[in-house]
């Protein structure tokens, strides 16, 4: 048993150290720490855990584009943003269709498999072509992962049974800023499809976005719900904003690259068992910066030319990095 494993192994037992019980003050501190003295910290609680020149790739697909109903501040696919972005909803998309492109992500070296449909929440009516989905995806040998809004507990032990890994569902940024970005559901609408997830047996991958206009303690904030929930999510995508066209936070500031590093740190400090991704946003992000990321503690990146509507480096360009920095797909 390596080293890793034996860590891992040992955080598992009843004298665990994960915490969930973070006060605000404390994770503000950790920010305020500085930069350098942050990142080795971060860099010393990533390699207890996991192997620090390795990186999970996962590949996401839009199986189900625009006509959302939700009024999220940062997507394109709101159908009360149309006219500004000039988005064309789809109808759900053909479950060989869906396969195929998780063929192709297989192929290109990524091990888990997303599919998100822009709904307030799926319709029963849907739910068949999407368990066929799970099924398709983990015949090949990948692991899936849906995000589809909210569940009920009926939708949700039927992704159960199908065998669903991992659901998405991100919280975005701080209850207290959460009305700033949607309206269209609240903060414990997600939180309960999170505790619907976590009960029926499916792996919890949930994050946020940063860069929205949110202060530093709403990043604080957002960290602090995840990482007390009753059990860490194995999966935490840290998004940066793209300021999308026609949607209102088109015109929003950029965040600091350096700041964007800091949250990625403070993730790994809260959570250092689980899967810390770079998400949306790194395309306009330079290798340098990706790199602090992957020092702070990222372990996993979104990997393809698409999320969902916005566009992500191409494979070879992340295989490039991969290649200067000597890391290797996990």
């Amino acid at each position: 048993m390596t080293a890793h494993a034996q860590v891992a192994t040992a955080s598992t037992s009843d004298n665990s150290p994960l915490r969930h019980d973070w006060q605000q003050d404390e994770i503000l501190a950790l920010f305020d720490m500085p930069f350098m003295d942050l990142v080795f910290k971060a860099a010393e609680v990533h390699r207890l855990y996991h192997d620090p020149n390795k990186v999970q790739l996962s590949q996401l697909i839009s199986i189900k584009t625009g006509g959302c109903a939700e009024d999220c501040g940062y997507c394109s696919q709101s159908a009360k943003y149309k006219n500004g972005t000039g988005l064309d909803a789809t109808k759900l998309m053909e479950v060989e269709r869906v396969l195929e492109g998780a063929r192709r992500a297989k192929a290109g070296g990524a091990s888990r498999y997303c599919m998100g449909a822009a709904w307030t929440s799926p319709k029963d009516r849907d739910m068949d072509t999407i368990i066929a989905m799970v099924k398709g995806v983990k015949e090949l040998g990948m692991e899936s992962c849906m995000t589809l809004g909210m569940l009920d507990d009926c939708q949700t032990q039927k992704l159960a049974d199908a065998g669903l890994d991992y659901y998405n569902h991100n919280i975005d940024t701080s209850e207290e800023y959460y009305g700033e970005i949607i309206t269209t559901r609240t903060y414990q609408d997600r939180l309960d499809t999170l505790e619907r997830v976590r009960n029926n047996g499916i792996n919890v991958c949930s994050g946020g976005i940063v860069g929205m206009g949110e202060k530093r303690q709403d990043r604080a904030g957002m960290l602090k719900t995840l990482a007390n929930l009753p059990k860490h999510p194995e999966s935490v995508p840290i998004n940066m904003l793209v300021a999308i066209p026609g949607t209102p936070l088109e015109h929003v500031d950029k965040l600091d690259p350096f700041e964007f590093v800091r949250t990625i740190a403070v993730a790994r400090i809260m959570m250092p068992m689980s899967e810390v991704r770079l998400s949306a946003g790194r395309q306009e992000m330079s290798e340098e910066t990706q790199a602090l990321c992957f020092m702070a503690g990222a372990s996993s990146i979104f990997y393809g030319e698409q999320l969902l509507t916005t566009p992500n480096p191409e494979n070879n360009k992340d295989l490039k990095l991969f290649d200067k920095l000597g890391l290797k797909p996990a």
